[in-house]
């Protein structure tokens, strides 16, 4: 089977400060260079340079450098990598909307691009005749567009706007629209730039749910996004793309880890604290895995114990110390303290330190930030307003990770084995088995 996109040594250069194009210029830009050729032609005359130091100073950019890979029908394939990484400009080349340097690429099947908000939107007409031309230039017939005009308007969610000039649309109400008209053009291969995040949370879902029903029905798909969770949802490869040039290809979770692990780096987790009470610092934290020995990388299931060190230039009367463990899209999974286990401490005053035990560790394998906060007894939980609540003190201790089977966001966010099972067979009311604290099911009848 031949593969739907092919790539070759694919590279692509920009000149920093210019805005060449080999397609056209603007009058603006061949005055202004006849103008600069003018002064470089007198520069040399006269023995001196461009730049003043003697040589013409290279401005070349490679946003991609040699980059390979082919994608086979039917494939979710995400990309993903930093901010200037190329993701862009490879969706670009591949959308025929930017012409490579170097290098080759070929794609295989009728293609539908959503790189950014509202292109091929002309903002004077209404979202109605928007949805015709934008199918159009998609390769829509207005036959076909006619048929599906209703699946169109309903997905998008702005029939009330429909006859309205998109000029005043949100940016949510553009995207949504043209989102809606490009995946239902129903291409063989569809191309989604990070656009997807302009769009609310209900929209982004929505989407994602909507490319899961594409994929069944076996479209090709290239997702560029800086959320792992929708990448790792919906993709079954992933690339890895840093500084022009492919790191990484493969399964997304393997990917995933390695994306992450290049932007944590090999150094000791940073330290950040918020100011809080003058006097009172959290000034070490230290986790053991079972072996007893201080770690970072935390196997699933296992059990950890933690210790928080603490220093109190003045006394703090029933303090409120707080382990918490947050997601990389900034969701608090879970947190322990001894408020919570109504654990009460007497007081803080100079150098002090707690230890906890805590249950085996069931989170899905990812990185994981440490919080460590001092509270007052009860904390703004007591009230309900921790918004308006300051704590004593608050650090911020780098990350953690934590590794395992293979579970993904499916998943969930962590896994904890149930106190209690009861199976019961309906045809034999005498078969009836239960299980307290063991994951093994016992005969009881």
């Amino acid at each position: 089977m031949k593969p739907a996109i092919r790539v070759d040594n694919l590279s692509k250069r920009y000149r920093l400060g210019t805005s060449k194009s080999a397609g056209y210029r603007t009058l603006r830009e061949t005055v202004t260079e006849s103008a600069a050729g003018a002064w470089h032609g007198l520069r040399r005359r006269l023995g001196g340079s461009a730049n003043g130091n003697g040589s013409a100073k290279d401005d070349a950019f490679w946003a991609l450098k040699d980059v390979s890979f082919e994608v086979q029908p039917g494939e979710v394939v995400g990309i993903i990598g930093r901010n200037g990484a190329g993701k862009s400009t490879l969706l670009k080349i591949l959308s025929r909307i930017v012409e490579p340097t170097d290098g080759r690429c070929e794609v295989r099947g009728r293609m539908a691009s959503l790189l950014e908000v509202g292109t091929g939107f002309h903002p004077e007409l209404t979202g109605r005749e928007n949805i015709y031309m934008n199918g159009s230039i998609l390769g829509m017939s207005r036959k076909e567009i006619g048929r599906k005009f209703d699946e169109i308007v309903a997905f998008s969610e702005i029939e009330q706007f429909l006859d309205t000039p998109v000029k005043r649309y949100s940016s949510g109400m553009y995207v949504r629209l043209a989102f809606a008209v490009a995946a239902h053009m129903e291409p063989e291969i569809l191309i989604v730039d990070e656009v997807l995040a302009v769009g609310d949370l209900a929209f982004q879902q929505k989407c994602l749910k909507h490319m899961r029903s594409l994929t069944r029905r076996g479209m090709t798909i290239m997702l560029v996004s800086h959320n792992m969770a929708a990448i790792q949802s919906c993709c079954q490869q992933a690339m890895f793309l840093e500084r022009g040039q492919l790191m990484a290809e493969g399964g997304t979770v393997e990917i995933i880890d390695q994306y992450r692990s290049s932007q944590l780096g090999n150094k000791d987790p940073d330290t950040v604290a918020v100011k809080g009470v003058e006097g009172i610092s959290i000034v070490g934290f230290e986790m053991f895995g079972e072996d007893g020995e201080p770690t970072r990388e935390i196997q699933f299931g296992e059990e950890i114990r933690i210790r928080i060190d603490v220093h109190a230039e003045t006394r703090v009367e029933r303090p409120l110390i707080n382990f918490g463990i947050t997601r990389g899209d900034g969701v608090i999974i879970c947190n322990f303290n001894n408020w919570y286990d109504n654990v009460e401490l007497d007081f803080l005053e100079g150098e002090c330190t707690l230890e906890g035990w805590l249950p085996s560790i069931r989170l899905i394998p990812d990185y994981y930030q440490i919080h460590v906060l001092v509270w007052n007894w009860g904390g703004g939980h007591t009230h309900g307003d921790m918004e308006g609540s300051m704590p004593l003190a608050a650090v911020t201790f780098g990350h953690f990770q934590v590794s395992g089977p293979t579970l993904n966001a499916h998943d969930g966010v962590f896994q904890i084995p149930a106190k209690k099972w009861r199976f019961i067979r309906q045809n034999d009311p005498k078969m009836l088995f239960e299980t307290e604290s063991e994951n093994r099911l016992q005969h009881i009848c």
